[in-house]
């Protein structure tokens, strides 16, 4: 089975009919990940920017800081809807004549989830200073794979509920879902979480500094204006 991907990744790599697609799909998803769900909603709650609060980042977490929970649900829920807005929309051009993807059906879809990642950690415009994925990453699991993503979310909650540390919880979900992925699914989705779990590491660089000198705040510790 892997053999038979070669050509065909070479081809999307380099050129071809291909090309022009999913260029197209990967600027469509980046910008249904570029959307700042969490500084629209905040600010429409009246709560002020949501980057002068906490640790400035746009995503659930901070924007549970500010003490509004039904806010910073919605910000997770829109957060990972709009991975798989991004996604479907993928889809859709797939089944569009007039505008090739070619190969295997899935690269596409692949290739959306990571546009959205980008967008959201490095939307234009905010000058390329977004959130930190993990919203975007469980959006894109549940759409691509259901039983992944689930997963995903069953590591998260675990670890969130009995450690109350965010981070840990989001990085311990990623470094596993690639395992996940590659048992339940293939390795291309193994790949593809992979590669968001590093992006989402490297977001978090700050986060496990903190984890390991013991200073990471833990969940609900901070309120806005602390």
């Amino acid at each position: 089975m892997t053999d038979s991907y070669v050509p065909m990744f070479a081809s999307w790599l380099f050129g071809g009919a291909m090309l022009p697609g999913l260029v197209i799909t990967l600027l469509i998803a980046y910008l249904f990940g570029s959307i700042p769900f969490g500084l629209f909603l905040t600010r429409a709650a009246g709560l002020g920017d949501i980057r002068q609060i906490g640790s400035g980042n746009i995503g659930a977490t901070n924007v549970l800081r500010t003490g509004n929970r039904w806010i910073a649900a919605a910000t997770l829920l829109l957060d990972a809807a709009k991975a798989s807005v991004a996604i479907l929309v993928a889809r859709t051009l797939l089944n569009n004549p007039g505008l090739p993807v070619g190969g295997d059906p899935a690269l596409p879809l692949y290739l959306a989830a990571f546009g959205a990642f980008l967008g959201h950690c490095f939307p234009v415009w905010l000058g390329f200073k977004g959130g930190k994925g993990v919203a975007v990453m469980i959006g894109s699991l549940l759409t691509l794979s259901w039983p992944v993503g689930l997963i995903f979310c069953g590591v998260w909650l675990l670890i969130a509920f009995t450690r109350k540390l965010s981070s840990l919880a989001a990085l311990t979900g990623a470094a596993t879902a690639p395992i996940f992925a590659y048992v339940v699914v293939d390795e291309w989705l193994a790949a593809t979480a992979a590669v968001l779990a590093i992006l989402l590491f490297y977001q978090h660089r700050e986060n496990i500094m903190r984890l390991m000198s013991g200073t990471e705040p833990k969940i609900g510790s901070e309120k806005k204006g602390s």
